[in-house]
């Protein structure tokens, strides 16, 4: 048994092996990567190094599973979500340990993702039994049009480090409510709250093969994803990562014609007016920005603040900034935890100095985290002064690093907001109501959060525009929708009607 710097209640919910057609399996080369602890940068688990070669056994363990699974009454599937979810539930203490360590985040914000990725098991239960197609009467004659609705097959989730509870659930919850079976490839950074959850699944009811997770390291990631994308049995792909990444995984299922869905990454603008609630903006700023180190795709990347309020708003947003306690993430005192990975760290440097060189001006940190071991830490940033020139400006700093632009108009902030090549979310605060709508409609993103940093939830649709991507998840029908295939039938009746 393997021994983990944390103790569960449950010892037989944390397996450190692949998990096909219900066995716990090693890579057949036998190796295995190291999982690392963000917080001290020592390894403390390992997991099989799965290369293109194991792939199509486990494609065919899902292949053979949908052949069964796609049968399945809908009540049937909803059932083992809602029970899948409930013993997620009962497990969440340990899952949030586990999920600490592999990724940094401290431990309230561990059981906050778990709260939150609850809510996509909750709700594709229900969508599981309101799938339908329709009926319709043509312009010809005598005739008559149904639209059926089936599982597209056999799909492949590829998901990030930042957020793998979250990213799992809203994913294979969708899948398994159609129909489908699906294959997860966690990152190599966090794969072992995506094997809790499989053995979870398979105690919830759902079969072996229906619900398969293979890992591998960093070295090996790029070829099974590759053979995974363009396997003939693989008929959907969804993707969270990268924009780069993302838009290779397209070239990959463009060979098949893969259905694929892709979030990528996030350049967003927070915009504050002089009307605003300063309060309301700040709080709701402090949240988004901060969470994860920001370490999330929707996370306030560049924060535009109206000159009437500038100086007044940054000085509030440094004094609440100054009292986050950076920290491991099972420390009770920490607010801020580190960076997932070590390149995390470099790439948040090298934005600060490129601002610094631009004409920012650093307020608060600006500095890798001093006397906490070697743990992967970057002191939460502010540069004030920003501009469009800087690579913060242009670039996702995924970081704990927020420049603050100052702008004098709407006319102004719009355009600097909308340029980026990315759209996945903006945010904006006013009290104009007419302000409002024009906003909604002129910022180029697929989520527009209005006077609120958090818009992400299972009701809601999830998706950008530009290069953040295509495919929305979450949400009614969109969600399910993209595992789905519809099939049009026409009859033509005998008589007169």
């Amino acid at each position: 048994m393997a021994h983990f710097p944390f103790k569960m209640a449950d010892v037989e919910l944390l397996k450190t092996e692949a998990y096909v057609q219900g066995t716990w399996t090693a890579a057949s080369s036998g190796k295995r990567f190291d999982i690392e602890d963000p917080g001290t940068g020592k390894v403390f688990a390992s997991c099989p190094d799965f290369s293109a070669s194991d792939v199509d056994a486990v494609v065919e363990s899902s292949s053979r599973a949908f052949e069964e699974f796609r049968k399945e009454n809908p009540r049937s599937r909803a059932q083992k979500l809602l029970e899948w979810d409930r013993l997620i539930r009962e497990s969440k203490d340990d899952i949030a340990q586990v999920l600490t360590y592999e990724s940094g985040k401290p431990l309230a914000e561990a059981h906050g993702e778990i709260e939150y990725a609850l809510g996509f098991t909750w709700w594709f239960a229900g969508e599981a039994e309101r799938i339908r197609g329709n009926l319709s009467i043509p312009s010809q004659p005598n005739r008559r049009v149904v639209v059926t609705k089936q599982p597209i097959g056999v799909c492949v989730a590829l998901v990030p480090w930042n957020f793998p509870i979250a990213m799992i659930l809203r994913k294979v919850g969708a899948a398994l409510a159609a129909g489908c079976t699906i294959i997860a490839k966690p990152s190599p950074e966090t794969p072992l709250t995506c094997l809790i959850l499989a053995n979870l699944a398979v105690k919830a009811g759902f079969a072996p093969g229906v619900f398969n997770v293979i890992t591998s390291s960093m070295d090996n990631t790029p070829e099974v994803a590759e053979r995974l994308c363009k396997h003939p049995l693989v008929k959907k792909v969804s993707f969270t990562g990268s924009t780069t990444i993302g838009s290779l995984i397209a070239k990959h299922c463009a060979e098949g014609l893969k259905k694929v869905s892709l979030e990528l990454g996030g350049n967003c603008p927070f915009i504050v007016f002089d009307d605003c609630n300063q309060e309301q903006a700040c709080e709701e700023l402090l949240k988004l920005k901060w969470r994860h180190a920001g370490q999330a795709c929707v996370t306030a990347n560049r924060v535009y603040v109206q000159s009437g309020i500038y100086e007044e708003f940054v000085a509030t947003l440094a004094k609440r900034t100054s009292i986050l306690k950076l920290g491991h993430g099972m420390s009770s005192d920490t607010t801020i935890g580190p960076l997932t990975t070590k390149r995390g760290v470099s790439k948040a440097q090298k934005h600060v100095e490129d601002a610094i060189e631009k004409g920012g001006k650093v307020i608060v940190g600006g500095k890798s985290g001093k006397g906490l071991g070697d743990g992967f830490f970057f002191e939460p940033t502010i540069i004030r002064d920003a501009k469009q020139s800087m690579l913060i400006s242009q670039e996702e700093t995924f970081a704990p690093v927020l420049a603050v632009y100052r702008f004098d108009s709407e006319a102004e902030v719009v355009k600097n907001a909308n340029d980026t090549s990315m759209g996945l979310a903006s945010y904006f605060f006013t009290k104009n109501i007419d302000r409002a709508w024009r906003l909604l409609e002129n910022l180029e993103a697929g989520m527009i959060g209005m006077n609120t940093g958090n818009s992400s939830a299972a009701e809601s649709p999830f998706g950008g525009m530009k290069l953040s991507g295509y495919g929305k998840e979450s949400g009614k029908d969109v969600a399910v929708e993209e595992y789905l295939v519809s099939k049009t039938g026409t009859m033509t009746l005998e008589g007169h009607y």
